[in-house]
């Protein structure tokens, strides 16, 4: 009976976490609140030397990964070897192609935050993504059913740890926290049955789960059959992120100074903690494992027309 390693988590891995940084600083990694067992990040926006914050270039960096995000990794990996044997780039050029052609064009569209999640889910908590839900679209406008991603680890003890991923990005922050978590809730309280909120996704993980690795992906796979005993080695964990309008970005002709937005942002983090542990205790989360991202926009709307135009999308 084949397990899957650490070492195989780790080799799925994609990007470069230092390019991250460029976009986003560290605030705070891994704040607790009494109780629970929340891991909060907190990130802001990166000052640049003229004193500016660049949410285009943050939509810009994330389009450039939107073939790792969109495109499951073994068909990525037989594109690029196609293009090493004919020394071309056309294979991957036309995955990139069919992965910005399956973002929705909606206005109020959230798969900015579904993909900046898989990024940081990816380069900051080195879980890959196991389950490639955009490939799973049959229509452009409209949004994939199930969680907005899900994520795996290994523990020390073999237990392979799927993360089930939201997102919200959203004006207000509270709000963003609620319906965040109350999304959360189903696919890590519900018991397991065919009626579940995650039942879907299970059966896709049997037949899609991807780690590009055929004999590594075909092991995944192996915990996600219920007539496997690896299906009782399965612990379920979650990834959150929300993004919410933040009033201490200066105004767009004033100057940002890095440390005082990390201060302002810092102060800000008793709140949000706050909230986020209500929430959590309002939806019986308290004990379960959860890595929540909070990241902090000049403006949620911003941030989501950013994208969208980076992404070549006029939005409806």
């Amino acid at each position: 009976m084949s397990i899957i390693t650490e070492a195989d988590i780790s080799s799925a891995l994609t990007g470069d976490p230092e390019a991250l940084e460029v976009h986003l600083e560290l605030i705070e990694k891994a704040a607790s609140i009494a109780g629970h067992s929340v891991k909060i990040h907190c990130h802001c926006l990166t000052v640049d030397a003229n004193g500016k914050v660049q949410p285009t270039r943050l939509a810009e960096f994330m389009r450039n990964a939107v073939a790792d995000y969109a495109i499951p990794r073994s068909k990525l990996a037989e594109a690029k070897a196609r293009d090493a044997k004919y020394n071309t780039t056309e294979a991957v050029a036309a995955l990139v192609e069919r992965a910005k052609r399956s973002f929705t064009d909606l206005a109020k569209t959230g798969e900015g935050g579904e993909m900046l999640l898989f990024l940081l889910a990816e380069r900051f908590l080195k879980l890959p993504q196991i389950l490639c839900k955009m490939d799973l679209k049959t229509d452009t406008r409209m949004h994939y059913h199930g969680a907005d991603g899900v994520y795996a680890g290994v523990n020390q003890e073999g237990t392979l740890k799927l993360y089930w991923g939201e997102s919200k990005i959203y004006k207000d922050a509270a709000t963003a926290i609620r319906d965040c978590l109350a999304s959360l809730a189903p696919f890590l309280l519900e018991p397991d049955a065919e009626d579940s909120e995650r039942e879907r996704d299970l059966i896709l993980l049997s037949d899609k789960a991807d780690l590009s690795n055929a004999a590594v992906t075909g092991a995944l796979r192996k915990y996600f059959e219920r007539s496997s005993p690896l299906s009782k080695q399965v612990q379920y964990c979650g990834v959150a992120l929300v993004g919410f309008d933040a009033s201490f970005y200066p105004a767009a002709t004033a100057k940002a100074m890095a440390t005082d937005l990390a201060k302002a942002c810092v102060d800000e983090m008793k709140s949000w903690k706050a909230q986020i542990g209500n929430r959590l205790s309002l939806e019986k989360l308290d004990q379960m494992e959860i890595e929540f991202f909070c990241i902090p926009l000049p403006s949620a709307e911003g941030f989501r027309a950013a994208f969208l135009k980076a992404m070549g999308i006029q939005g409806q």
